[in-house]
């Protein structure tokens, strides 16, 4: 096998690991904000309002995502300046679906709230996978693309 196969195999082994690494720092992110949002809302009394704390806590874990998922995950080598504000949108229409979805089919068309609530826990990880990868971090290295 020549130095250009191994090389092919070896990205390939990488992308193919790309939904894990994703899920991984997915997980990681949503731990640190339930952490941070629970620590930031503790003690009598509360070090801060716990929408406060909930807000600050998402924020945190937002910069954790995006370092995860630019350092680890997509292993992008892409300026800042344009993978950031990127992300910032994402994660701000993720937000934004998270909170219509409920609105609009449980408030609107009365279904379920859980219809509602695992529909965004479904679709939103899987739309921002695909927009992060062609998107945010679009350039990704070691033949990841």
């Amino acid at each position: 096998m020549s130095a250009a196969g191994v090389s092919e195999t070896g990205a390939s082994i990488r992308a193919g690991r790309r939904p894990l690494r994703f899920l991984i720092t997915g997980l990681g992110a949503t731990l640190l904000y339930a952490v941070l949002a629970a620590l930031f809302s503790a003690g009598e009394p509360a070090l801060m309002n716990p929408v406060v704390g909930s807000v600050l806590a998402y924020g945190l874990a937002a910069g954790f995502s995006y370092a995860g998922h630019k350092y680890f995950t997509f292993v992008s080598d892409g300026a800042h300046r344009l993978e950031a504000p990127r992300f910032v949108v994402v994660t701000l229409l993720g937000l934004a679906v998270s909170f219509a979805s409920p609105a609009v089919l449980s408030g609107k068309l009365g279904l379920p709230v859980q219809i509602a609530i695992g529909l965004t826990c479904v679709v939103i990880p899987f739309v921002n996978y695909v927009v992060l990868r062609r998107w945010v971090f679009a350039g990704q290295r070691d033949g990841l693309q």
